[in-house]
This record gives C-alpha cells, sequence and structure tokens, in this order.
C-alpha cells in the first residue's frame, strides 16, 4: 500500500487530546483493551476471507476427483499447468500490491475478493484448456491483493506481542478452508451431479463462487483501514492506536519525508534478512506443495471419491486449532524459532513415513503430521514484520516479497507430483523433504542474525542514528510525552523477537 497512504501521524487526527491518556494505568489499560476487543471483532472477516481465497484455489483439486479433467480434455501436464498457472499470475502482483495499494484497504480488498468471487464462478463454465486457463490466470492476479495486504494491515494495528495471534487466525482460516473444502465438495460432488443438466464440478465453482462475492461485498464495511482514518474509532482510539505502535518498538509507525513508492523496495532489497525470509519461504513453500494435490494424495489410500474427501478434512482441523493456540503461547513469550521449527520437525517424520510404507494406516498418520508443517508457516509473516517493523514501507514490501517467493515455491511444486510416479511418489516426498530440512537451516540463520542485532541496538549511540531513524523516536517520543534521550533508552530496550 502506497507510502501517502500508509503515512499517519498523530497531529493528522483532528482533536486528538495526549492529555486525555495522561490517566492512571489502569483507565490507560481499560481504554487499550477495549480498543483491542474492538479491532478483534474485524479480524474475523479476514478469517473468513482467507477461508474463501484458499478454497476457491483449492477447488479445482476437487473438482478433478468428478470428471474435470475428462470434461475439459486436459491431459495431465496441461492439469498440472492449470494447478500452477494461477501462483505464476498471482506472485508478480504481490509486491506492487502493497506498494501501491488505495487509501482504503477496506474498499481496495473487498473489491478484489468480489473480483476473484466472479472469476471462480466463471470457472465453472469453462469449456476447455484455453477457458480455464485464463480464469486461473485472473484468479491468481485478484487473489494477490489478499493474503500480503491484510498482513501488512495487521501490522499497523497489532503489537508484536499480539500479532503472532492474529495472523495466526488468519492463516489458519486458509487452513480450514481445506477441511471445510473436502466437507463442501463431498455434499456437492455427492448429491449435485446432473442437476438441470450442469456437471457437479461446476455447481461446486457456482456455489462457492457466488459466495466469495457476497462476502467481498460484506467486507468493505467490516474491514479496518489505518489507525488514523478509520472511519468506526473516536478521535481519542485512533490516537492510542498509532501511540501503542509507538510504544511498541520505542519509533513512531511512519515512513520518512516525502519517500516514493519505490522508497520502500529499495530499503528491503537492501537488507539481508528480507532475502533470507524469502529463501526460507520458497523452501518452506515447495516442501508443502502437497496442499495442492492433497485430495490425490488421500485417493492413493484406495477409497470412493466421496469417502476420499471426507477422509481429507480432519487432518487440516489439526493444524488450525494447534497454530492457533502456539500462535498466542509465540506472542505471550516473546518467542519465533522454536514456535516454528519444532512442527517442521514433526512434518519431516511424517514424510519419512510417506517415503517407507503404502500402509494405509501409516499413511494417513502420516498426513496428519505433514499437515503440521503449515502451523509453524503461520507464524512467517509476524516473525518478517517483529524482524523489519520500521519504516512501515519497508515493512510492507518485505512481507510482500517473501509471500511472492513462498508462492514461487508453490509454483514450482505444482510440478513435483507428477501421476507417472504416484501413487508411492517418492521423489515428491524426497523433494519435500530436503525442502524442508532447508527451512530449517534458514530459520536458524535468521535466529542468529537477530541475537547479533540485538546486542548491537545495546551498544547503540543517539547520535549514531541516521535522519529517518531520528525523526521516527522524535516522533514516538512526542506522542508519548517524554524527551528524545527518554524514547531513545526505552527504544534500546526494545529487542526484536527472534
Amino acid at each position: 500500500m502506497s507510502n501517502a497512504s500508509r503515512t499517519g501521524f498523530a497531529e493528522d487526527v483532528k482533536g486528538a487530546r495526549p492529555i486525555q491518556f495522561n490517566n492512571p494505568p489502569e483507565r490507560d489499560n481499560c481504554t487499550e483493551r477495549r480498543l483491542r476487543r474492538k479491532l478483534d471483532l474485524r479480524v474475523v472477516p479476514m478469517i473468513l476471507l482467507a477461508m474463501m481465497s484458499s478454497m476457491d484455489r483449492i477447488a479445482i483439486t476437487f473438482a478433478r476427483l468428478k470428471g474435470l479433467q475428462s470434461d475439459l480434455h486436459l491431459t495431465d501436464v496441461q492439469y498440472d499447468t492449470v494447478i500452477a498457472v494461477v501462483y505464476a499470475s498471482y506472485c508478480p502482483a504481490l509486491v506492487p500490491s502493497n506498494m501501491v495499494g488505495l487509501f482504503r484497504p477496506s474498499i481496495y480488498i473487498g473489491c478484489c475478493v468480489v473480483i476473484w468471487g466472479i472469476i471462480s464462478t466463471l470457472t465453472g463454465l469453462t469449456k476447455d484448456y484455453d477457458s480455464i486457463i485464463t480464469c486461473r490466470i485472473l484468479l491468481g492476479l485478484a487473489e494477490a491483493v489478499f493474503y500480503p495486504g491484510c498482513s501488512y494491515l495487521l501490522s499497523s494495528w497489532y503489537t508484536r506481542k499480539e500479532l503472532g495471534l492474529r495472523t495466526t487466525l488468519m492463516f489458519a482460516g486458509g487452513l480450514t478452508a481445506h477441511a471445510f473444502g473436502s466437507l463442501c465438495a463431498a455434499a456437492v460432488l455427492g448429491t449435485m451431479e446432473g442437476m438441470l443438466h450442469i456437471a457437479a464440478w461446476r455447481w461446486l465453482f457456482f456455489i462457492q463462487g457466488i459466495f466469495t462475492v457476497a462476502v467481498g461485498i460484506l467486507s468493505m464495511w467490516l474491514l479496518p483501514d489505518y489507525p488514523h482514518n478509520t472511519r468506526w474509532l473516536s478521535v481519542e482510539e485512533k490516537y492510542l492506536a498509532q501511540l501503542r505502535l509507538a510504544k511498541d518498538v520505542g519509533e513512531a509507525d511512519i515512513d520518512s519525508e516525502n519517500a516514493s513508492i519505490f522508497e520502500g523496495l529499495r530499503m528491503a532489497i537492501t537488507d539481508v534478512k528480507a532475502y533470507l525470509f524469502m529463501f526460507l519461504a520458497f523452501s518452506l513453500y515447495l516442501s508443502t506443495s502437497f496442499t495442492n494435490f492433497f485430495p490425490t494424495l488421500t485417493a492413493t489410500l484406495g477409497y470412493s471419491t466421496t469417502v476420499t474427501l471426507l477422509i481429507a478434512a480432519p487432518p487440516w482441523v489439526l493444524p488450525a486449532i494447534v497454530g492457533v493456540v502456539n500462535g498466542w503461547h509465540s506472542d505471550r513469550t516473546g518467542e519465533r524459532f522454536f514456535h516454528s521449527v519444532i512442527y517442521w520437525w514433526i512434518t519431516i517424520v511424517g514424510l519419512v513415513i510417506s517415503l517407507s510404507t503404502m500402509a494405509t494406516a501409516a499413511r494417513y498418520l502420516a498426513q496428519y503430521l505433514m499437515a503440521l508443517s503449515l502451523t509453524g508457516g503461520t507464524l512467517l509473516i509476524a516473525w518478517v514484520a517483529d524482524a523489519i517493523p520500521r519504516p512501515p514501507g519497508k515493512r510492507s514490501v518485505a512481507i510482500a516479497l517473501t509471500m511472492l517467493f513462498g508462492n514461487a515455491g508453490t509454483l514450482v511444486g505444482s510440478y513435483i507430483w507428477k501421476e507417472n510416479w504416484s501413487p508411492q511418489y517418492h521423489p515428491s516426498f524426497l523433494i519435500c523433504l530436503c525442502s524442508l530440512l532447508a527451512t530449517v537451516v534458514f530459520a536458524f540463520i535468521i535466529r542468529e542474525m537477530q541475537k547479533r542485532e540485538n546486542k548491537h541496538v545495546e551498544h547503540l549511540k543517539i547520535n549514531g542514528l541516521n535522519k529517518d531513524e531520528r525523526r521516527r523516536i522524535e516522533k514516538a517520543a512526542e506522542m508519548e510525552g517524554v524527551t528524545i534521550d527518554e524514547a531513545f533508552k526505552r527504544r534500546k530496550r526494545l529487542v526484536n523477537s527472534y
């Protein structure tokens, strides 16, 4: 989202009265809790939107089980391309979307949700390879707005002690989409075949697409904008929302004066941590590429289509529930590395089981363990926001670049589940295993780098700040009603989470 739309100053809030918060701590805490509850209610639509985003993207994997591939006369390579092309259009649009997004994220995101819902609905009308590939390309472009935009938006409202849980809740919506998507597909594909002389897989796209459009329209009124321009906050609440972020990092959440939309990009691509997060995301998403082929993998257990869809749902409930608890505990402890890596090691066990046996019970257990890899992945964006908190333009681009490389990993992963490798898929699981091991290595390097950075901050002198860093600390000092020296000392105590 553009720098102009992101920059919010306390003085921009007409009538703001800092003296309002010079009250006893108990009253300030109560006011902040009320604000946080009000914000949390606005996170709920994000969870639903995340669910619809994933369901609309993976609906094609369920439709394949009921004749989509044969009805559209797709070869195996063409089907793989149809899966992959959504990420080919999705990835290039991620960074520009977060750089030049509109002034009102609620309208911008809501409109894009309506557009992708319409595209999803039209997928049910496709007749051949050319028409479905066109729909998938357009779907990728429209959905590129959602995850990076909402992730950045959450980081513009919540402190580092709150962000992990909220981002996990949003991504948990995407995880449960696999479960609800399976159940929805089982109901539609099992009961609507031939209704009005229309194939059941087409009904699946119609129903999900129309529901997405309805949710998108509602989200324009439900989603927040930024702390300085959200319509449903009072003047004092707008001020408090900005003050919370300033106190959290010790710097105001503002960009450089007169910064262009490319300033955040320039700063992000010159930060080594951004590259490490990008490589981590690529290897992680490549290792979890099985998510787009989960119904196909479940079908290797030998059950009917309806039973396959039903038993494909439960493995996705576990990472969603565990992920929320994990995100909450990560916020409480201020730790990200171990809260992510432990689940990746569990997934490695699941991948080894899948490589070792074709026994039905063992392979199904492995699916539960593999799905847990996404529990650790739900904290990735919160970790990026913690590691690169200021300025907001840089944080926004870093989040988008991380998602770009992550989805590039998914794009590559679309081609590693070859039909002639079934039903064992040994090469596929081996690629996932190696990629996940690389993910653990990248995470460890980032952790060590952040530990060194925190030690460097402890010895930083105020005259060693650059112009923009000093300006952000001065703004934080002004908002808190303290001197810049006091604000700087506080900034040195606020180390980054890792």
